[in-house]
């Protein structure tokens, strides 16, 4: 019996691994690689898509709010339905005893086991709310998912090479230095607000987990459709509205927005709230730099852009307790805050 148990595990590990290979390997990997060429060759990846090649995004509009939601999951689709399996075979075929050993304790070591583990995953930040979903049903603690969730944007190895050729290694310096500090230090702090209580309680759950006897495949098509049907209707109103809403949050995009505090804040914000697919914030700093805005803006965008939206903090909001996702936002403002000031101070 013990035999069958074990060869039974050995099974479902092999098959989350084989889609977490093959399935990063054709949508992240592969394409990133020969992406990192283009950077090197013609110091750009593609157009803003923002605002495309104009001065300012288009006025709010239906059509604005469509092109955006279409153009935003043309590039991210893939990843998406690569997010929703991993996130649901997180749940169903990932032993919870190894989860709670890697991932379920609230020292720092989960933290940085977290951090490490989004590397390789390089997905953006509402691509990766799925997985950080599934690993907090499995009762990942808060900081290593915290950790996990930051840690796929800003460390994402395949940006900081293309922000480097072209941006500037100057440029990619900042974002790894930042998002270090970030990641692994907004995962502490999110360590530290779990009481005794809640950590009891999740261990009860984890015991409670292991006990149940079902399906192991049939679960997992059970948690993929739930899944899907909870995350993905909210998910596509909010890119709908922040597509429309583009102009509100960037209205006009010229030298006049300078190395102002007043700017770098209301750029970070406005960085924080947005949605972008995986190193769009490259393409869209480049854009804007080039139309003469402030090293301070750009600078506060090149770390809120990525890691938080409020598309992706609403499919969190159940995973999440409302102080954690208070922390994740104000964490990212204040960093792209810092980010833009160190732009200023260095001489960008």
């Amino acid at each position: 019996m013990q035999t069958t148990q074990t060869h039974y595990a050995r099974i479902k590990w092999m098959t989350f691994i084989l889609i977490a290979v093959v399935g990063l390997f054709y949508v992240k990997w592969s394409p990133y690689y020969h992406k990192a060429f283009i950077a090197a060759s013609n110091h750009a990846i593609g157009t803003s898509i923002l605002m495309g090649k104009e001065a300012s995004p288009p006025p709010p509009s239906l059509d604005a709010a469509l092109n955006y939601a279409l153009a935003y999951g043309k590039a991210i689709w893939q990843a998406m339905v690569l997010g929703l399996l991993l996130g649901s075979g997180v749940q169903a075929l990932i032993p919870p005893q190894w989860i709670a050993k890697t991932l379920g304790k609230t020292g720092f070591g989960s933290v940085v086991a977290g951090g490490l583990l989004s590397i390789p995953a390089m997905m953006c930040t509402c691509c990766a709310a799925p997985v950080v979903a599934g690993l907090r049903v499995r009762n990942a603690t808060q900081g290593a998912s915290l950790a996990f969730w930051l840690g796929n944007t800003v460390l994402n190895p395949a940006t900081l090479i293309f922000m480097g050729f072209v941006l500037g290694w100057n440029w990619t310096a900042l974002r790894l230095v930042l998002g270090l500090l970030m990641v692994f230090g907004l995962g502490f702090l999110a360590s530290q607000l779990v009481s005794d209580q809640e950590a009891a309680t999740a261990q009860t759950q984890i015991n409670q987990i292991v006990t149940q006897d079902e399906n192991t495949f049939s679960r997992w098509l059970k948690i993929l459709g739930q899944m899907s049907v909870r995350l993905i209707p909210e998910y596509i109103i909010l890119v709908l509205l922040l597509g429309a809403a583009r102009a509100l949050l960037f209205p006009h995009i010229s030298p006049e927005i300078s190395n102002h505090l007043g700017w770098i804040i209301m750029f970070a914000i406005a960085g924080t709230v947005f949605v972008i697919p995986t190193a769009g914030e490259v393409p869209i700093i480049q854009a804007m730099l080039a139309l003469g805005i402030g090293v301070g803006p750009a600078a506060a965008l090149l770390m809120t852009l990525p890691p938080v939206s409020l598309p992706s903090l609403v499919m969190l909001m159940r995973s999440f307790k409302p102080r954690l996702l208070m922390l994740a936002t104000a964490g990212v403002i204040g960093f792209g805050v810092v980010s833009g000031m160190l732009a200023v101070g260095l001489g960008f």
